[in-house]
C-alpha cells in the first residue's frame, strides 16, 4: 500500500496566500511515518485533504491499496455527560471487544472507565479518542497531536504496544516533538514553509520497537537531520 501526494496546492477560499504548494512526498512502508515541522506549515491541512475532509485542492492523492483513512486529532470531545465505557461500548465492532479490554489496559483508563467524558483530564480524554479509532477497520490512521497532555512514560508506552499490534498497519504521526518522531517513527515528513523548494524533506528515523534498543548517538543525528531540515 502506498501513500502519495503530488503537487499539492491549497489556498483557503478569500485568502491570498498558498497554504500548501507543490507539495509531493510518498510513503511505502506500513507502520509509523510522521507529519513534522513547525506551526503555521500546513501539516493538518494536509491531514485533512489526506482524509478527505477538504477538496478545494489542486494536485492528486494517491492510495494504492487504501479505501478507509480516519483523522484522530487533539482536543476531539465527546458527548460529557456519557460514561467511558458507553462510548466505548457502542463504538466497539463485533468481535473487538477482546481488543478494547488490552487497549483499556495498555491506555492506562481502566479507573476511569464508569466516569462521564467530561470528568476526565485532558490527557485521558485524548487517550479514549485515539482508542477508539484503534476499534475500528482502517488502512491509515493519522495521529494529530492525539497523544498530547499525556506523560511522557505513558506515551512511550502506548506507541510501542501500538506499533506492536498494528505492525502492518499505515500510521502518520503528527507531533511537534522532535524526539519523538526521531525514535519511533520510520520516515519523517518534514513539511517546511512554502518558500522553500520543495516544500518537503524525508529523514530516515529510528523506528524504536519493544524488543529493540535505540543507538542514542544515531538518534542524535537523526533530530540533527530533522531540525536542520525543518529550519
Amino acid at each position: 500500500m502506498i501513500i502519495e501526494s503530488q503537487n499539492i496546492s491549497l489556498k483557503y477560499p478569500n485568502s491570498p496566500n498558498y497554504v500548501l504548494k507543490d507539495l509531493s512526498f510518498k510513503l511505502t512502508e506500513p507502520g509509523f511515518n510522521a507529519l513534522f515541522g513547525p506551526s503555521g506549515v500546513g501539516k493538518t491541512s494536509l491531514a485533512k485533504i489526506l482524509t478527505g475532509e477538504i477538496h478545494n485542492y489542486y494536485g492528486q492523492i494517491n492510495f494504492n491499496g487504501m479505501e478507509t483513512c480516519l483523522y484522530s486529532y487533539n482536543l476531539e470531545r465527546l458527548p460529557g455527560w456519557s460514561s467511558v465505557s458507553r462510548h466505548l461500548e457502542k463504538v466497539t465492532p463485533d468481535g473487538r471487544h477482546e481488543l478494547r479490554e488490552e487497549l483499556i489496559d495498555i491506555f492506562g483508563i481502566g479507573e476511569c472507565i464508569n466516569q462521564r467524558f467530561s470528568q476526565l483530564s485532558l490527557g485521558q480524554q485524548n487517550r479514549v479518542n485515539l482508542l477508539r479509532y484503534l476499534l475500528q477497520d482502517f488502512h491509515l490512521l493519522i495521529m494529530d497531536e492525539s497523544l498530547a497532555n499525556v506523560d511522557e512514560l505513558t506515551r512511550e508506552k502506548i506507541l510501542l504496544r501500538i506499533k506492536n499490534m498494528f505492525p502492518e498497519t499505515h500510521f502518520l504521526y503528527i507531533s511537534h516533538n522532535v524526539v519523538e518522531v526521531s525514535k519511533f517513527c520510520k520516515t519523517i515528513v518534514v513539511l517546511r514553509d512554502i518558500n522553500r523548494q520543495p516544500q518537503t524533506c524525508l529523514v530516515q528515523g529510528q523506528d524504536a520497537k519493544l524488543d529493540r534498543e535505540i543507538d542514542k548517538s544515531k538518534l542524535d543525528t537523526t533530530m540533527l537531520e530533522i531540525v536542520n531540515a525543518s529550519s
